[in-house]
């Protein structure tokens, strides 16, 4: 099936809407605190409940879109994610509805993430660009929503409801855009088959985890990085913020520099991340990790001085960090995957991935004992092991379960 060149902007866009709704509450968090006068245990709980919801949204969305398509899989949930912004603009007063609209916000996200990943590689004739297509779209995402709602936040009237007024109009915008995306997966047999896999399309489709997922190859080469992916986002968001600039002075603008400064940077250093997997295989990840090591290391220094120039420099690292490690894992998993299998393979990555969103919860239970500094050093330690072993698992790419890139495919690559 041939698609028309450029066909995964529109997936693309959808996914960077979704991400937009689903971190434009980041540094909203500071206005509800001082509001709702929130307690820390609530303020997490309130992460938690986004990644009680996110997880099984990616465990199921991505294998039952492999089962019945792409489009029905993904378009119900761009639909439901403005939604779930207009529960957190009524939710100012209101802890009951921010959860529910946090929930929400999380359920699309986590269906459409997964999905929506395959399908803009599959959308992209050459393996090389597709998973850094997806993950610039999600990052983009990302960056773009804290952004926008600090700087509303900070200096438009009603800090608590007009900082979501972009994301309804952009999600409306998506809603249009995906239902205009052509579908890929169909109920015939699938023009290619992976390397080395057996038996019939269907018994295999019956089987859970997918058969990347169950490989020794996924579990220690792929996974151990993927904590780190978000992670290091989490690390920035929460920890860089509160602590490397001095616990009581964060304002919303701030809060909303250091997460879009995070993503940017994330983005920004793809290019490098494709460029170092075409050559070998997990080498960025292991970079990424390299980094992870020096935000980890940065942040501890910057607590003891409370330096906001010093908690910049330290978001950056954890978003080079964050960029390398994102496009090294999606990059591995497409690689992996049996092609029915693609949406259930990259779902499970980013639900291994989004594992790492716990990091400030693992800060705050070693600073007991370790002390801030002490809990970092741990974080430091832990990811410069990880990078360790991700250097006995590098090599050379091997070829991609995914369809061969034609003479045709390479000519739309080039249009596209």
């Amino acid at each position: 099936m041939t698609h028309a060149a450029g066909s995964w902007r529109r997936v693309a866009f959808a996914m960077f809407a979704v991400g937009w709704g689903a971190n434009q509450f980041s540094p909203l968090l500071v206005g509800y605190r001082h509001e709702l006068r929130l307690s820390t245990g609530v303020e997490a709980g309130l992460f938690a409940i986004y990644a009680a919801t996110l997880i099984p949204g990616l465990l199921v969305g991505g294998p039952v879109s492999d089962r019945v398509g792409r489009r029905p899989a993904v378009i119900p949930f761009v639909v439901v994610s403005p939604l779930a912004t207009t529960l957190l603009m009524t939710g100012g007063h209101s802890l009951a509805l921010l959860a529910a609209g946090r929930a929400l916000s999380g359920l699309c996200s986590g269906v459409v993430f997964g999905s929506a990943t395959a399908w803009v590689q599959e959308l992209s004739p050459d393996p090389a660009v597709s998973a850094r297509r997806a993950a610039i779209a999600l990052s983009a995402g990302f960056a773009s929503g804290p952004a926008v709602a600090s700087v509303l936040a900070q200096w438009a009237p009603d800090p608590l409801v007009l900082p979501y007024l972009p994301h309804l109009v952009i999600g409306l915008a998506a809603i249009v855009v995906i239902c205009l995306a052509p579908e890929t997966v169909t109920s015939r047999r699938p023009r290619y088959q992976a390397a080395g896999a057996r038996g019939s399309t269907r018994a295999r489709r019956r089987r859970w985890p997918p058969r990347a997922v169950r490989s020794g190859r996924f579990w220690l080469a792929v996974a151990p990085a993927g904590p780190w992916v978000f992670g290091s986002l989490a690390l920035a968001f929460v920890v860089v913020p509160q602590e490397a600039s001095g616990p009581g002075s964060v304002s919303v603008g701030f809060a909303g520099l250091v997460t879009s400064l995070t993503v940017a940077s994330g983005i920004a250093v793809q290019p490098l991340a494709r460029w170092m997997e075409a050559r070998h295989s997990l080498a960025g990840s292991v970079l990424g990790l390299g980094f992870a090591v020096m935000a980890a290391t940065a942040t501890a220094v910057a607590v003891t001085s409370a330096s906001r120039v010093g908690a910049l420099g330290c978001a950056i690292a954890f978003g080079l960090a964050y960029g390398l490690c994102l496009v090294s894992g999606l990059r591995e998993c497409e690689r992996l995957a049996d092609p029915d299998e693609h949406g259930a393979v990259i779902a499970c990555y980013y639900a291994l991935s989004y594992v790492g969103f716990g990091a400030p919860y693992l800060i705050a239970a070693l600073n007991g004992p370790l002390g801030r500094v002490g809990a970092l050093g741990v974080l430091a330690i832990a990811a410069a092991l990880t990078a360790v072993w991700a250097t006995t698992r590098t090599g050379s790419p091997g070829p991609s379960a995914g369809p061969p890139v034609t003479t045709e495919a390479a000519v739309m690559a080039k249009v596209s």
